[in-house]
């Protein structure tokens, strides 16, 4: 007897605080995957300047510029990547404030696994 199972979609929402110690390597970093991205033909003259100038301009632009979700779970067997956002912002961090707790948004519904309510949706978005 075989049995289809449907698909189930998970959110995954995760959260990371970075320490930037070298600006400057990063800014670097973000400009080299810049060029390397601007081999491809599809990629517009003028969106690569504009992302330069983000990259040169600003710190966190250049962080998401090298942040890529796929990394997060390419790997995992079963696994296939929908949808992804994310974004970046320089935020004024203490990690002995209250403010940074990391289960701040928890309601207290979490079962075992950590995850909200009982963490599957329709869909993703």
């Amino acid at each position: 007897m075989t049995t289809e199972k449907a698909s189930t979609f998970v959110r995954l929402r995760l959260e990371l605080v970075l320490e930037i110690d070298d600006e400057n390597a990063l800014t670097t970093a973000a400009l080299r995957r810049l060029a390397e991205e601007a081999a491809d033909p599809e990629v517009p003259e003028g969106e690569r300047a504009q992302a330069e100038r983000a990259v040169t301009e600003d710190t966190a632009e250049a962080l998401a510029c090298l942040v890529d979700p796929f990394d997060l779970v390419g790997d995992i067997p079963g696994v296939e990547l929908q949808q992804a956002s994310w974004s970046t912002e320089p935020v004024e961090y203490d990690p002995d404030a209250p403010d940074w707790d990391l289960d701040e948004d928890d309601d207290g519904q979490d079962d075992a696994a950590g995850v909200e309510g009982d963490g599957r949706t329709g869909g993703i978005g």
